[in-house]
Order: structure tokens, then C-alpha cells, then sequence
């Protein structure tokens, strides 16, 4: 199957919204590629290391709160 990576990734970002601990940290558990994207991008911080959480960034969390309205608000 061939997939999209920024669906993915948008998917992704959305469901991280659902996670918020500490107002901006979010727990790590996704794919590990879809998560260096999303650092690549500026959305989290680095992925890579001993935490099991990230921290979403000022536009990461605008976005990230936008993607879960647009893909999983009830109409």
C-alpha cells in the first residue's frame, strides 16, 4: 500500500492534542519516523533521547489543535 506521509503525519499531530500532560508535553509512542518529521518540521522538540515525552512547539500546538478539529470534530 502506498501511504501519505503528511496525512500521516497530520494525523498524527492531531492525535498528540488528545495527550497534553504539563500543558505542552505529549507522550512519544508513535511511529518513530512520523515523529522525526514532525521534529523536522518544528512541530516537537527532538524525539530522540531517554524522555518518553516531547514538547510540542508554539506552532505545534496551534497546529496540532487545528488538525484534531479538522479531522475528528463532529460536524
Amino acid at each position: 500500500m502506498n501511504l501519505d506521509p503528511q496525512k500521516i503525519d497530520d494525523a498524527i499531530l492531531a492525535l498528540l492534542q488528545l495527550g497534553l500532560h504539563d500543558d505542552v508535553r505529549v507522550w512519544k509512542t508513535f511511529d518513530w519516523d512520523a515523529m522525526n518529521r514532525l521534529h523536522a518540521k518544528g512541530l516537537i522538540s527532538d524525539p530522540v533521547g531517554k524522555a518518553k515525552s516531547v514538547v510540542l512547539t508554539e506552532h505545534g500546538m496551534a497546529e496540532s489543535s487545528r488538525l484534531l478539529e479538522q479531522l475528528f470534530g463532529a460536524d
